[in-house]
């Protein structure tokens, strides 16, 4: 299918498992499921308006993938164990992903979102009800596959001071500074040559502990693939394995959930 403002939604397509709901209940305020559903019908329809992606068509932003992940535990573990501990929602949507690791423990005034629309963050707030007050994360807008916004210039031999994160402007300002990335939903959407590139990201030290997400359909690797991209591209351990999963039209398909970690120790 095509995707277009002017396809018509499909309500059938919304479903939230009971974890999920418990999230959005809370993070909303909305008790009552018929409440709630209205609500994320009418975000959704906003959302579309603006950007006719197939993750809004489909409620994809409902989604908690971060708490999917087998390394999600470690990951909140960083956030624990590291003194000002950074962690960035690459491809953050609505930041729903962000809310969850912050609903878990998280520092909020700790995390950059970042997505190729303003509107998504600001759509955000409307979904989960919330102001730049009430959630006080960072989000800057830009094309990561931009030099402007994220270069490809080698950072700094060693980590660098956490920044103001108030003041940054592009991904380019964090280089050396952060702990974890969180890539679930964004890969998908390139070449081989355009996701080559973005693993270039870490290797010029942007990353300084996990990166972890889940490659979906479009151009696929398979983990063996996937663990040689990294491996060439630095000093990464890499996990990679393929789980069986329902697609939306009752069919079998394949995710993989991937992990690259580097040691606490490591310049990057």
């Amino acid at each position: 299918m095509a995707f277009t403002t002017d396809v018509p939604l499909d309500p059938s397509l919304y479903r939230l498992d009971p974890t999920s709901l418990e999230f959005f209940k809370q993070q909303t305020g909305i008790a009552g499921e018929d409440d709630l559903k209205r609500h994320i019908f009418g975000v959704q329809a906003q959302a579309f308006a603006v950007a006719p992606y197939p993750c809004i068509y489909s409620f994809g932003f409902t989604k908690l993938r971060i708490s999917k992940h087998p390394k999600y535990q470690n990951v909140l573990q960083l956030g624990r164990d590291c003194t000002g501990a950074l962690l960035l929602d690459l491809g953050c949507c609505f930041g729903n992903d962000a809310r969850k690791a912050v609903a878990d423990g998280w520092p909020v005034t700790q995390i950059i979102s970042t997505d190729i629309k303003q509107e998504f963050w600001d759509l955000g707030h409307d979904l989960f009800r919330s102001t730049s007050e009430s959630f006080p994360s960072t989000f800057i807008a830009g094309d990561c596959l931009e030099p402007s916004f994220l270069t490809s210039d080698p950072g700094p031999a060693s980590p660098s001071p956490v920044p103001d994160l108030s003041s940054i402007t592009s991904l380019n300002d964090l280089h050396g500074t952060l702990t974890a990335i969180h890539a679930s939903s964004i890969f998908h959407l390139f070449s081989a040559e355009e996701q080559a590139s973005l693993i270039g990201l870490p290797r010029q030290g942007t990353v300084g502990e996990e990166v972890l997400g889940m490659s979906v359909e479009m151009y696929c690797y398979d983990p063996e693939s996937w663990k040689k991209l990294w491996e060439d591209a630095g000093s990464f351990k890499v996990e990679a394995f393929l789980t069986e999963v329902i697609d939306l039209k009752g069919e079998v398909a394949w995710k993989m959930f991937w992990s690259a970690t580097k040691s606490m120790g490591s310049a990057v």
